[in-house]
């Protein structure tokens, strides 16, 4: 009997022993899952951090550069203008030095075609041109009305003030006295019986 009881602690004594190691093998598993999950936790945090430093230096490095380029944005045309500007100093001068007005407005007139020109090649600044064409209340502000029996349509007929686009867009209005045409004479009548 001694030697059934000894073979049944035995054997309960193996299926602990047996049960345990299964259950430590288990809980070394599961340690080593919770230890590599830890580990690349740490490392997705890590790489988070960084993508939001490099983001935060793409950001405040942009803001600067918006920042210079509105600052200098208008360098190259400030180049162009002191061209001009130089050219009316020696005009000035030149005037000083000769009593000849003719001379002072042909200065006066290239300079102001070098200005245009390059304003327009460089720039793309354009003057309208008004006289004669059809008034369009985009491009044109009236500042004067007149009945004409010359024309069909709303004409522009002088010019009071240059009017500029920019590429497609008008930069500003010219400002301008509109041509209307003469009501026919039917209308006339009828207006004057009501």
């Amino acid at each position: 009997m001694v030697s059934d009881d000894q073979s049944d602690d035995s054997d309960q004594k193996d299926a602990v022993e047996e049960n345990e190691t299964e259950e430590r093998s288990e809980t070394e598993t599961l340690l080593e899952a919770v230890n590599a999950l830890t580990q690349e936790n740490s490392d997705l945090k890590d790489q988070y951090l960084r993508k939001h430093a490099e983001f935060e230096n793409f950001r405040k490095r942009m803001a600067r550069e918006k920042a210079e380029s509105v600052k200098y944005g208008n360098q190259e045309l400030l180049k162009d203008l002191i061209e001009v500007i130089d050219n009316f100093d020696r005009a000035i001068k030149s005037s000083k030095d000769s009593q000849d007005f003719n001379s002072f407005k042909e200065g006066i007139s290239m300079i102001e075609q070098q200005f245009t020109g390059m304003l327009e090649s460089k720039w793309s600044l354009k003057k309208m041109e008004t006289e004669g064409l059809e008034y369009d209340p985009n491009a044109h502000e009236a500042l004067m009305m007149e009945e004409s029996s010359d024309i069909q349509v709303p004409t522009v007929l002088e010019d009071f003030q240059a009017g500029y686009t920019l590429y497609d867009r008008v930069l500003r209005p010219a400002k301008v006295k509109v041509g209307k045409p003469v009501a026919p004479a039917a209308d006339k009548k009828e207006e004057s019986e009501d």
